[in-house]
């Protein structure tokens, strides 16, 4: 089984609903001198997940934005989450868990 290459992947939760979030879309943009580029992006899958944001492109070290698109009418419309990826060899998964008035997130495995 050949080694997967490292990516950026995410997992939206619905604690209200108690089940995945299904089609949330999420864009991925790379901070560089002040302005986002581009780098990817998808629509959570049945089970909430997109599980490479970079869309096959290869890790590159610097700091990288994701925006989770949550809005459903509620208070929340979305959220911007910046990480800074600095081990290429490693990939990164940033779960966000959405409820109708909390939003959280943390460095998953």
């Amino acid at each position: 089984m050949a080694d997967t290459p490292p990516t950026i992947s995410t997992h939206v939760l619905d604690v209200e609903r108690g089940r995945p979030a299904v089609g949330v879309r999420v864009r991925l943009t790379r901070l560089v001198g002040g302005t986002e580029l581009e780098a990817g992006g998808g629509t959570t899958d049945d089970d909430g997940r997109i599980p490479d944001l970079l869309r096959g492109a290869p890790l590159g070290p610097g700091e990288y934005r994701l925006r989770f698109d949550v809005d459903e009418g509620g208070f929340f419309r979305g959220l911007a989450v910046d990480i800074r990826v600095s081990d290429t060899s490693r990939s990164y998964h940033v779960p966000l868990i959405r409820a109708p008035f909390a939003l959280s997130t943390y460095r998953g495995s």
